[in-house]
Order: structure tokens, then sequence, then C-alpha cells
């Protein structure tokens, strides 16, 4: 490539992953914009409290409104420092008088740690309102499968019955629990922190705690009531902790369909209508969606690390948190933005055979109910090491004589004379030991309701 050709984005978050909602949330504009927020509503609380003159709140107000984005970092590259660079731009603007008061006793970190708190309260938002929406609609497919039997399957092998709705209610209840954590941390991450250099409050004298409180009500948070010159990291490194567990979940269902869609078993699959499946393979219908679900949750995961160093900082601050975090924080953010989205095209194209599934345990000649034959066993009277080789020896006949096992225990003649055939037959069909599926499939819509009640979705 020639020396001066124009070079596009380098990021792939910048034009491939992340919607445009929060690329908005996340952009310079949008944290220059609330970090003006905290510097317009200091001199407004000064100017309240009578501490600057009338008139410079509006002054200052007008200034930061004409000041961009690309002009604080075009500053910047001569101050080194973003808040500085904004603070300048807004002291020039606003007047002589009025810019006496633009960032009177704060620190950057005042200005940085509270705007991130404000753009981290409407990402989280948009985050919760994704996964609301992914548990709304595995709910809905959960009650609608309630009744959809197939193979449970332990260790890849076939186990007992289950439905597929039992198995989605299982995803509903970990995802609500995810939703909960969101919800429940955000009053720890969501706050502002103001307190001047290393957090004393020293520059505003004895009115700090009054100055703190009404700027906090201002920006509708509520405060750290301490903290060092940096708002404590332990908040983001929560956020990121909870994150990495909702990707993780994310992950699990994604395998599943993945799993599911195999060719050998296809009972489950993404219906991706006439996409390509191989350039080079035309019969391929790959589960790219899930993949892609996979494939980013491993990126979630390992950024986790690096929130949980920049917990430990020297004394009351150092800088090495913050490069750490312009890099950590957005990515992680359109990471798992991405995933609820995938997952939420995954979910609306997710398709599924019960014949297949009938099929498939057909395949193994229904051993999936030989813990049913063993109790039957027990209940005929046997000993439960008795009742377990008979049982067992039952699953060998059926899997080598390709009957199936209630044919088979009932050519055994310590199993016939204790359990006639015909209610061998009867009892060990599939849809026959379900146990509480159904009742189970409710607890789990229920308790996802009560979670999506408290958070307000």
């Amino acid at each position: 490539m020639p020396s001066g050709a124009a070079v596009g984005p380098v990021c792939v978050f910048e034009w491939r992953y992340g919607s445009l909602e929060m690329r908005r949330l996340l952009s310079r504009e949008n944290l220059v914009d609330a970090m003006k927020l905290v510097e317009v509503a200091l001199v407004e609380v000064l100017e309240e409290l009578g501490v600057a003159p009338r008139g410079v709140a509006g002054r200052v107000e007008e200034a930061a409104a004409s000041v961009s984005a690309s002009e604080v970092y075009e500053r910047e590259r001569v101050t080194g420092h973003d808040v500085a660079a904004l603070v300048e731009l807004i002291a020039e603007r606003a007047g002589p008088e009025a810019a006496r008061w633009v960032h009177y006793g704060l620190t950057s970190n005042d200005v940085v740690d509270t705007a991130w708190a404000l753009v981290l309260r409407d990402a989280l938002d948009l985050l919760v309102e994704r996964l609301d929406a992914i548990v709304e609609r595995l709910s809905r497919l959960a009650r609608e499968t309630r009744g959809v039997v197939m193979a449970g399957r332990t260790h890849g092998q076939h186990a007992v019955p289950i439905t597929l709705g039992f198995k989605l209610a299982n995803y509903v209840y970990e995802l609500a629990r995810s939703m909960e954590r969101l919800c429940q941390l955000r009053p720890r991450l969501l706050r502002a922190k103001l307190g001047g250099a290393v957090g004393t409050m020293a520059a505003w004298g004895g009115r700090g705690l009054e100055i703190r409180r009404r700027l906090a009500e201002k920006l509708g948070l509520p405060v750290h009531p301490v903290s060092t010159q940096v708002a404590p990291r332990d908040g983001l490194a929560e956020l990121a902790s909870a994150l990495a567990i909702l990707a993780g979940q994310l992950d699990r269902l994604a395998v599943e369909v993945r799993e599911l869609a195999r060719p050998e078993i296809g009972e489950v699959w993404e219906d991706r209508g006439g996409a390509v499946g191989s350039s080079a393979m035309p019969q391929k219908a790959n589960p790219v969606t899930a993949e892609r679900v996979s494939g980013l949750a491993r990126v979630a995961r390992s950024l986790v690390h690096g929130f949980l160093e920049n917990i430990v900082l020297w004394h009351e601050r150092d800088l090495s948190n913050s490069s750490a975090e312009r890099v950590l924080v957005p990515h992680l953010l359109l990471t798992l933005d991405q995933m609820l989205l995938d997952t939420l095209s995954l979910l609306d194209r997710l398709r599924y055979s019960p014949e297949r599934m009938r099929e498939n345990m057909e395949r193994t000649m229904y051993t999936v109910l030989t813990e049913k034959l063993l109790y039957m066993l027990i209940d005929a009277g046997l000993p439960r090491p008795e009742a377990y080789r008979l049982a067992r020896e039952a699953a060998r006949r059926a899997l080598e004589a390709g009957v199936p096992l209630w044919e088979a225990a009932a050519s055994m003649p310590e199993v016939a004379s204790r359990i006639p055939a015909g209610r061998l037959r009867e009892e060990l069909a599939p849809e026959r030991y379900l146990g509480q599926a159904e009742a189970l499939v409710e607890e789990a819509i229920r308790y996802a309701e009560r979670v999506r009640g408290g958070c307000g979705c």
C-alpha cells in the first residue's frame, strides 16, 4: 500500500460488530457531552449556593455547548490531557468572569468517572433491554415446546427423556439470573465520583458535602460516599465479571444449538434461509450465528482480567487504569451488545424437529427408559442391585437385538415373572417418564417474570 493511501477502520467494532445505538453511546462525542454535563452542573450548583456570581452558569453552559469532541481531542495534542483540553475550551469561550468557576474544586477523574457513570447507565439499560427480549422469547418458546419429547443427554450420551421446553427453561432461568445480577450491581457501579484532588474536597472548604450532594442530584446519580482521586475500580470489575458470566450463558445456549444441529442429530438448528454456508461445499448450512456467539464469548471472558488488574492502583491514584479502560470498557460492552443481538436473531430463526427427536430415541431402542425399568423392578419387590443388573441387561439386549427396551425386558424371565409385557410396553414410553418437567418450565418462567418485573423491564 502506498504510504500516502487512506487508511480505513482498523477496529472490527467500527464496522462489523456492535449496534449503532451502542456505538453512539460509547462514542467520544457522547463521552465528551457527558463530561460537559458535569462541568456545567458544577457551576450551576456554585451559583445556587452563592459561591459563584449569578449568570455565570448560563455562560458556561452556552460555552460548553459550542465545544465539539473533535476540538477537545485536537487541543489534547497540545495539553496531553483530554479533561484539561475541555476545561480550557469552555473557559476560553465563557469569558473571564465565568471562566473562573469552570472545573472549580474538581479533578479530572471527577469528570471522567462521573461521565462514565452516565454513559454506563445508558449502556446497561440497552443491554438489559436486549437480555429481557431474549428471556421473553425463550420463555415463549419453552412454553410452546413443553410437550416436545426428546432425549436428555449427559456426557454427550442419552440419559432420560426430557422435553425441549424443559431444556430451554434452564436457559430462561440462567439468563434471568444474569439480568438480576446486572440490576443488582447498578447501585454499586453507577455513582458520581466527586471529591477533587485525592478525594478530600479540600478546594470546596466546608461546603464540600453540600456541593457534592447537589451536584450528584443534578446528574441523577448517587455518590460514592468516600473515594480516592478515582472511583473504586471494583465496580467496573463487577460489571465485567457479570457480563462475562452472561457471555458464558449465551455461549452455552449457542453450543447447544451447534451440537443439536449436527447432521447425525438434527434435532434443533438455525434456519439461515438462502445464506451461503460454504464457498466450496454448496450443501453446507453452517450454524454461523451460534458460532459467532461462541467466538465473541471468548473475547468477553478474556477481557475480565484487565478489569481485575485495574483495581490495584498506587496510593490515592495512578494512571495505569486509564489506558486499559479506554480499550476494555467499550470493547466489552460492544462484544456483549453483538452477542445479545445475535442470540435474539438465533432464537427468531430457531427450528426443531419432534420427528427427529423421536427417531434418535428409537436408534438407541428407547434405552433412555432404563431408569424407569429399574424403578419398576424395585417397586415389584427386587433389591436395588438385582433390579439394576436386570435393567442394564435389558438395555444391552435391546441394543444388540435392535428391539425396543420393553420388548427386550419382556423376553427376560426374571422381569416377565414380575411385570407383564403389556405393562412394560405401556410404561416404557418416553411420554410416561417426564416427571415434573412441565411444571418446572412454569417455575422457571415465573422466576424470570419476577426478575423482569423487579428490574423495571
